[in-house]
């Protein structure tokens, strides 16, 4: 499997020669567009010019002034008007020309053969010295009509300035090489530390030293990445100690469950001892039940396995009906239940609303003494809201935060074998979240306790 440190190299190197090719087709583009007519031009000029040296400088041999001028470093090529021709200077590499452009500059045209040279569609063409790639010009010698061919001899002229740019070109490639290693080096570095820092949290070790100060991608990836570990080490905690929780929680039930039933079958107990016995593991058994279907509920919402069927339905007689099925245990403490519920439609899922209302109201009774109130107010804003109020004996502040944790029991003096398992409030927040409302609480102790519900309409 390729690294990351030999992707990230390779992708620079080709990004490299492929902006390097790209930058040297659009500089051929402009060659060809605008700067080969210029180059074509100004050959032309001098070459005007030369003619016009030798008009005016006719007691100097033909021989003598084309030396000269070739030792300018200039190609030349003289034809006469018996297609012989002589080189003055550097030779051309090729000779071949139409003999149909030689008779035509010999009979007076200009031949433009920079612009016309399709031999390359590059740059590199400009420096092909054919005798094709020049500018013919005619030229009068003892009064007769000959053609003189001239071009730049290229290789003089810009010979060491070849070598330097090739060499420029070729030095900044290594170095950016060079550069390119070292530094992929200090960016994949931090990518290592968070691999490493992976197959700890793998193994199970949460504590981890990552470089977070730094302000680009790589530092916040690193701050996140150890945000991560601190939730993933908070989640193993949690369920560690929802295992234990469970584990307490069916045992207690199942030592008195098995304990009283002993009790029983030995016979050594009275009869009213033994139907005693027999309630209590009434109780203990409802007990067990009840808490394996919550437990079932908050893991089946927690994968969302159990779809939310949302229908509409009155809400204000729902609550109404868990007002009337709880009637023996508020009546028993002869509570008082004030009600303020017009008539409400919502679509929701009906069945897990009715065990939000059931949670909420039986620990409002529960925790609710004798001739106590519950108020139960419902209303319409922007979303359907449902408050339910008590006088009971209330939260202390530093619980609050805790309360809708799994197993959380507030009263911590009383034992795990008392009515209720810490799921309840538990059960009623992921209903409320799996409908995408909200659920807020405010509580003072010995003055009660106050559950607010958004839900949307």
């Amino acid at each position: 499997m390729k690294s990351l440190y030999f992707r990230i190299v390779t992708t620079f190197i080709v990004v490299a020669l492929v902006s390097g090719l790209i930058a040297f087709l659009i500089s051929n583009f402009y060659y060809q567009a605008k700067l080969k007519e210029f180059n074509e031009e100004k050959i032309l000029e001098i070459a005007q010019e030369i003619v016009f040296l030798h008009e005016n400088s006719a007691d100097l041999p033909i021989d003598q002034f084309l030396t000269s001028i070739a030792n300018m470093n200039f190609q030349l090529y003289l034809v006469d008007e018996t297609l012989n021709g002589e080189s003055f200077g550097e030779g051309f590499r090729n000779y071949s020309l139409d003999e149909n452009i030689i008779k035509s500059v010999l009979a007076g045209n200009t031949y433009h053969g920079i612009s016309e040279f399709q031999s390359s569609l590059f740059v590199t063409g400009f420096f092909k010295d054919d005798l094709k790639n020049s500018i013919g010009i005619p030229l009068k010698v003892n009064g007769k009509n000959q053609a003189l061919f001239i071009r730049p001899n290229v290789e003089k002229q810009f010979g060491e300035m070849r070598i330097v740019f090739s060499l420029l070109l070729g030095l900044t490639f290594l170095l950016s090489l060079v550069l390119i290693l070292v530094l992929t080096t200090y960016l994949v570095r931090p990518i290592k530390k968070l691999t490493k820092a992976t197959r700890k949290i793998a193994s199970g070790n949460y504590n981890l030293q990552l470089e977070s100060n730094r302000g680009d991608e790589i530092g916040a990836l690193a701050r996140d990445f150890g945000l991560m570990a601190t939730s993933l080490q908070k989640l193993d905690e949690m369920r560690q100690e929802f295992v234990s929780n469970v584990s307490h929680e069916i045992q207690s039930p199942l030592t008195s469950i098995q304990g009283f039933t002993k009790a029983i079958r030995t016979k050594s107990v009275s009869p009213e001892d033994a139907d005693r016995y027999l309630g209590i593991i009434e109780k203990e058994s409802a007990r067990l039940s009840s808490l394996s279907k919550q437990l079932l509920m908050l893991s089946s919402l927690d994968k969302q396995v159990k779809a939310v069927e949302k229908a509409p339905f009155r809400l204000d007689e729902q609550i109404r009906e868990v007002i009337l099925l709880t009637e023996w245990q508020w009546s028993r403490k002869k509570l008082h239940i004030e009600l303020d519920l017009p008539e409400l439609i919502i679509e929701a899922d009906k069945q897990l609303l009715f065990q939000v209302w059931m949670n909420l109201i039986t620990n409002s009774i529960k925790f609710t003494g004798d001739h106590g109130t519950i108020f139960i107010d419902a209303f319409v804003d922007e979303d359907i809201v449902v408050t339910v109020r008590d006088t009971g004996a209330g939260i202390p502040e530093d619980e609050l935060p805790y309360i809708f944790d799994r197993f959380y029991m507030g009263d911590k003096s009383r034992a795990r074998t008392s009515e209720g398992s810490g799921l309840g409030l538990s059960v009623v927040k992921k209903i409320i979240d799996v409908h995408g409302g909200s659920i807020g609480v405010t509580s003072k102790l010995r003055e009660g306790t106050e559950f607010t519900i958004r839900l949307a309409r």
